[in-house]
């Protein structure tokens, strides 16, 4: 199974500090964001990732690169324990596929570029670059997602106090635990659950066929993906939903950002 993981957005509600690193690239620790997404995946045996990039992204492929004058200069003073920090995870392939700038947007679109330019049977798992849950054990959630998806799909969610449901998307599910439909900002007190959801899925190849037909279709705005999500379920395919175990942690905005690296640098 493969990762998609969409990186290509301009990080907006980082700015200015976006305008020279990019948004997955910021540090939690001594380490960009989207790290812990690519660790967590590692650890659940994915070995080929895919990033959806933006046209003017280098700083994740120099990342997940070699460094080779690094490295000699590492070697050169003396520092050779320190080349494990630096070399790309082993047995592992990075794919690049770059997003136009101008071309069609939503969060249905790095999915589906993702999808046709690469063989992602038996399905893939769809995460973004920008946040991640936090394990202090090292578990895993990608894995404990991909068991609950089996040869379905699966969702998931992340538990909120039900006094904050009505600022996100809330989950709907059914007595055997499947998505139902997304609740966009509830009034309070009427949210169907408090699982929100966090755009964390493994897809299996029928629902990404959706997302790449509706990434076909003409129309204006965004495509977003919980439209051919919508379609796949209502047509009788099967969404389970999985309750986070971990913390979700959401670099995307300062205070998450702040947020994630107090949590992590007082666990490691």
């Amino acid at each position: 199974m493969k990762a998609i993981i969409p990186v290509a957005g301009w990080g907006t509600r980082r700015l200015p500090i976006t305008k020279s690193i990019e948004k997955c690239m910021l540090p939690i620790g001594n380490r960009p964001i989207v790290d812990y997404v690519v660790e967590d995946c590692i650890k659940a045996g994915i070995n080929d990732i895919i990033f959806v990039v933006g046209e003017q992204s280098t700083q994740i492929q120099n990342y997940y690169g070699r460094n080779i004058m690094l490295e000699d200069y590492l070697i050169s003073v003396e520092k050779p324990n320190l080349l494990d920090e630096i070399l790309p995870p082993r047995n592992v392939t990075f794919h690049y596929v770059t997003q136009p700038q101008n071309g069609k947007y939503g969060t249905a679109i790095p999915v589906a570029l993702a999808a046709e330019a690469y063989d992602c049977s038996p399905g893939a798992v769809v995460l973004m670059g920008d946040d991640f849950i936090y394990h202090p054990d090292s578990s895993s959630e990608v894995a404990r997602l991909i068991k609950c998806a089996g040869s379905d799909s699966a969702l998931l969610g992340v538990k909120v106090p039900d006094s904050e449901t009505s600022k996100y998307g809330v989950l709907q599910i059914d007595s055997e635990g499947r998505f139902e439909q997304i609740v966009e900002k509830p009034v309070a007190g009427e949210a169907p659950s408090n699982l929100i959801n966090v755009s964390k899925y493994v897809m299996n190849p029928t629902l990404l066929s959706e997302v790449v037909a509706y990434s076909h279709e003409n129309h204006e705005g965004e495509y977003y993906i919980t439209e051919p999500i919508n379609r796949y379920t209502q047509a009788g395919g099967v969404l389970n939903v999985l309750e986070a175990a971990g913390q979700y942690l959401d670099g995307g905005t300062l205070e998450g950002w702040l947020e994630a690296n107090q949590t992590v640098l007082s666990m490691e």
